[in-house]
């Protein structure tokens, strides 16, 4: 029997992408493991995991030591996934080994960048790899652009869409609610998601409102906030925090229209789930958000104010003209990306290394 160790700590961190990547491939998984196939979790709270997948899944508790090569993980196992590409959990032995890139993101000074810590370590994962999975055609363009990738096999996969069921209460609201139309983005502030364009945007859309999900102390945060209160647009914007699952779909559910104006992503899986509320989206003509759009999204090619807004009234306007058709189209391609299908895909790569 195939032994398979799945290094997913990162499954506690479902509040960023790398642990919504973990846990719903994990679920994937879950749902089609081959009867000739076992599979270790390495995880921290390992019995959080076992009340959900129970006998599914063998666990190893995770520990932080386990970064240090003394104290690496000994058992052999027919083959290891590094599921996070920034984890320094990595195996003893000589292994086959298959590394998940999500994207190359972090690369700032693309001048200045080889000689750095996370670059060297990244390198050496991808020099060390049987094989690789990207997350998308983007994520695997730009890691050849940037790095030496060897000879081996590479696939792409792309991610699901989290949301399979809307399980919101009729009666259900959350705390901040808008008294107008209103915009939706979501992710964690920081200054490669752009959210600071949307300010101008809506300066340029009278009639609606903003509301800005995700984690919000960052020094990214602040300065966007200081523009919201400089151009006196906080009964307008709102920088709401992190959210509830349950909050996520309310304003999927109630938004006009979904934007995400990011300039860097490995994915962009907000895209898609908006699209399953069937709400038109509008998002940055860059990286991998137009191989996640296809042609039933609106593109803003650069950030001034009046153009956005330009592209956006356009954009409404086409999609109000058939309102129903459009919306199934969108939830048609939502569910084009389907974590089952994924966990099928990475269990044909699992086959093709043991």
């Amino acid at each position: 029997m195939a032994n398979v160790f799945l290094e997913s700590h990162h499954v506690k961190n479902l509040n960023f992408g790398f642990g919504q990547f973990n846990y719903h491939l994990i679920k994937g998984l879950h749902n089609n493991i081959p009867s000739d196939f076992r599979m270790t979790l390495h995880a921290k709270n390992i019995q959080d995991l076992k009340n959900q997948f129970g006998s599914n899944f063998n666990y190893k508790k995770y520990y932080s030591i386990r970064r240090y090569d003394f104290f690496r993980i000994r058992k052999k196992y027919d083959l290891w996934h590094s599921m996070n590409q920034n984890t320094r959990i990595e195996p003893y032995h000589n292994i086959p080994y298959l590394l998940t890139v999500h994207n190359t993101s972090y690369i700032k000074d693309k001048n200045d960048y080889k000689n750095k810590k996370e670059h060297i370590q990244f390198q050496e994962k991808i020099k060390r790899s049987t094989a690789i999975t990207y997350i998308s055609e983007y994520a695997k363009s730009s890691t050849h652009q940037f790095f030496d990738v060897p000879d081996i096999p590479e696939y792409v996969i792309h991610n699901g869409n989290p949301i399979l069921e809307m399980n919101i209460p009729d009666n259900y609201t959350p705390k901040v609610v808008s008294s107008k139309p209103f915009l939706f983005s979501i992710g964690e502030i920081k200054e490669r998601k752009n959210f600071k364009s949307l300010v101008g945007l809506i300066q340029n859309l009278n009639d609606y409102h903003l509301i800005i999900a995700g984690k919000n102390s960052t020094s990214e945060a602040q300065h966007i906030q200081s523009l919201i209160d400089e151009n006196q647009l906080s009964n307008r914007i709102t920088l709401i925090g992190k959210i509830s699952e349950l909050d996520k779909q309310f304003y999927y559910k109630n938004c006009t229209a979904f934007v995400f104006p990011s300039l860097r992503e490995g994915f962009g899986l907000p895209v898609i789930e908006a699209m399953k509320f069937g709400k038109p989206t509008f998002i940055s003509n860059n990286t991998s958000l137009p191989e996640v759009g296809g042609e039933i999204s609106f593109y803003w090619d650069h950030y001034d104010p009046k153009y956005m807004a330009e592209i956006f009234e356009k954009g409404m306007s086409i999609y109000e003209k058939d309102k129903d058709q459009y919306s199934k189209q969108l939830k048609k391609r939502a569910e084009s990306f389907n974590w089952n299908d994924a966990a099928k895909m990475y269990i044909e790569v699992y086959r093709s290394l043991i």
